[in-house]
């Protein structure tokens, strides 16, 4: 994130959405928006060229929906983080957006506040997801993806190998949703000590931020969701 502010790239083939977007988040002191894109093709392309902070990306659109242009972004290395956007909250392609790797997502009919704020959060490098809704996508996508979530609630027995145990009661607490403080607190050691647990997880298991990490505490049956 530069000193000027969080740059941000508005992804979407609708102009009134672009142009709305960028108008409420222009009006922000520490968000720039510094281009638009129609197209997942043509995100990709201005994501390398004006490297970008926070990409908000839209999932339908012509040539290269938003999951592919997700994938390549992330894939290409940059310090760009996606926020998808999406007019309903259970939506099969929201959650192979955050399978791609995308930070979290936001409705289309967030307020403004709600907007400059998801922008922020993701800006930071956390994951703006709601744990409840978290749940619900994955309970009701996964199965069709092959992936074997069962029915229950609580913790699963499942032990990822390349992790120890306070590791991995750390990543079953990110699924949950809660915080590095919040994380801290429950386990009665420093926050410190939670962000080199976290840092950790995400190294041992090929992620890139605290969303993938949900996603795959859910996926590997570390937690079961109701």
């Amino acid at each position: 994130m530069s000193d000027e502010g969080i740059r941000v790239l508005i992804v979407d083939d609708q102009m009134m959405v672009r142009e709305g977007f960028s108008v409420l988040l222009n009006a922000q002191r520490d968000i720039e928006v510094v281009g638009e894109a129609v197209d997942g093709r043509e995100a990709v392309a201005k994501a390398r060229e004006l490297r970008p902070d926070v990409v908000l990306m839209d999932i339908r659109m012509p040539e290269m929906n938003g999951i592919e242009a997700t994938r390549e972004i992330v894939a290409a290395d940059t310090s760009a983080r996606v926020l998808v956007l999406t007019t309903f909250d259970l939506d099969e392609y929201v959650y192979q957006a955050l399978r791609a790797g995308a930070s979290g997502f936001l409705l289309k009919d967030a307020s403004a506040r709600q907007l400059a704020e998801g922008v922020r959060v993701v800006a930071s490098g956390d994951a703006l997801l709601a744990p409840s809704v978290t749940r619900r996508l994955i309970t009701e996508f996964a199965r069709s993806a092959g992936v074997p979530v069962r029915r229950g609630s609580g913790v699963g027995s499942v032990q990822v190998e390349e992790l120890t145990d306070r590791e991995t009661e750390v990543l079953i607490l990110i699924a949950q949703g809660f915080s590095n403080a919040e994380i801290a607190e429950r386990l009665v050691v420093a926050e410190s000590t939670i962000k080199t647990h976290v840092s950790r997880v995400l190294v041992k298991l090929g992620l890139r931020d605290r969303t993938q990490a949900a996603v795959y505490a859910y996926e590997s049956r570390l937690i079961t969701p109701s």
